[in-house]
């Protein structure tokens, strides 16, 4: 599955450019350098049709704005209890003190197992709270190929998880998450919001606070 991937803004936070059929393209935690993602597009042919937050913290959300200026088309889709932080600084990272007209209203907001089909690509919703109240992971599936990728946004990295103290966060949370992602049947790759990609059957077996989550919860 083609996919253009980079690294933006000052936390190097993962957006994910997946071309979805001849000249369109899906765009995943567009966080910052609008510029730049437009420039990858652009080189590529390609025009957004949707833009997936995987959670509304800015260093996810801060090129919407950039990017649906310059594609006014483009559709923006995020979890329904995140929509709040589209709209409210404070909420969205305790850093971020841009005014609210910087925010945009979603287009869709996502409830767990919502699909978004776009072209060769289907894109499915599950709700994984824990590092924000409405964080989701997207699972990327191809008409025409096997494999299947799982976009985990801040919930789940490289042997680690997502920090669970800022707003919205919840550590109990976070590990009914991990199960219910440590559950998913089959193997996906897992492409994070930040750091480098893995393997949902790497993170079952070495990923301490998914085993942990899952060895605990044999004993609820």
């Amino acid at each position: 599955m083609k996919m253009i991937w980079l690294a933006v803004g000052p936390l190097e936070a993962n957006c994910y450019i997946l071309p979805t059929s001849p000249g369109e393209a899906v765009i995943i935690d567009p966080g910052d350098e609008a510029e730049r993602i437009a420039g990858e597009l652009d080189k590529n042919t390609l025009v957004p049709s949707w833009i997936l937050l995987t959670h509304g913290h800015h260093d996810h959300t801060g090129a919407v704005r950039g990017l649906k200026a310059r594609y006014p088309q483009v559709k923006v889709a995020i979890g329904r209890e995140d929509v709040e932080l589209l709209n409210d600084t404070a909420k969205s990272l305790p850093f971020a003190s841009l005014p609210k007209e910087e925010f945009l209203k979603e287009d869709l907001a996502l409830s767990d197992g919502d699909v978004i089909e776009a072209g060769e690509l289907s894109f499915q919703a599950v709700h994984t709270p824990g590092h924000t109240k409405g964080g989701v992971c997207l699972i990327c599936q191809s008409k025409t190929e096997g494999e299947k990728l799982l976009f985990t946004g801040d919930t789940l990295f490289e042997g680690e998880i997502g920090r669970c103290d800022l707003y919205g966060g919840d550590y109990l949370v976070m590990l009914d998450s991990l199960r219910k992602l440590a559950a998913l049947p089959g193997e996906y790759h897992v492409y994070p919001g930040h750091g480098g990609d893995t393997t949902l059957d790497r993170e079952r077996r070495v990923n301490l606070y998914m085993k942990d989550a899952v060895y605990h919860a044999d004993f609820d």
